[in-house]
């Protein structure tokens, strides 16, 4: 049996996007993946993370913020970086895998109502869940 796939999720603050991509891959990529998620300044799970997940079946509830630092020693194949506000450069840890960039929008910038920001945390995991299918099916290629 071949070694799982490790990807590492990364974001400034792995408060929500980071999060989202690391339950999405739990629950759709299998035993094949190991998911894993960070952040640069890492902050508390975002209660509207955790609802707009919960919303797609998927339990985020016990994840926890991490840094960096959580994995400096750890090798991953692929490091799927979140926030347009970060590039490679931000990667000071070993990997002998890929970086790729998914541009989208940051749920955390959104204003107005509850239900406002509801619906761009709703937009941020639809985002983050196409981009994941549309690469796992090119992984499957």
């Amino acid at each position: 049996m071949h070694q799982p796939i490790r990807v590492l999720f990364l974001c400034e603050g792995n408060a929500d996007r980071s999060q989202m991509a690391e339950g999405l891959l739990r629950a759709r990529g299998g035993a094949r993946f190991e998911a894993y998620s960070a952040g640069i300044e890492p902050r508390p799970l975002d209660p509207l993370t955790v609802s707009v997940m919960q919303e797609a079946g998927i339990a985020i509830a016990e994840q926890r913020s991490k840094g960096l630092n959580d994995y400096e020693d750890t090798q991953f194949d692929y490091v799927v970086i979140l926030d347009d506000k970060l590039d490679s450069s931000c990667l000071d840890f070993p990997r002998d895998g890929h970086t790729l960039h998914w541009r989208g929008s940051d749920p955390a910038a959104a204003t107005g109502t509850p239900a406002e920001r509801q619906a761009a945390y709703r937009q941020a995991r639809d985002e983050i869940q196409r981009q994941l299918e549309s690469w796992l099916a090119g992984l499957a290629d």
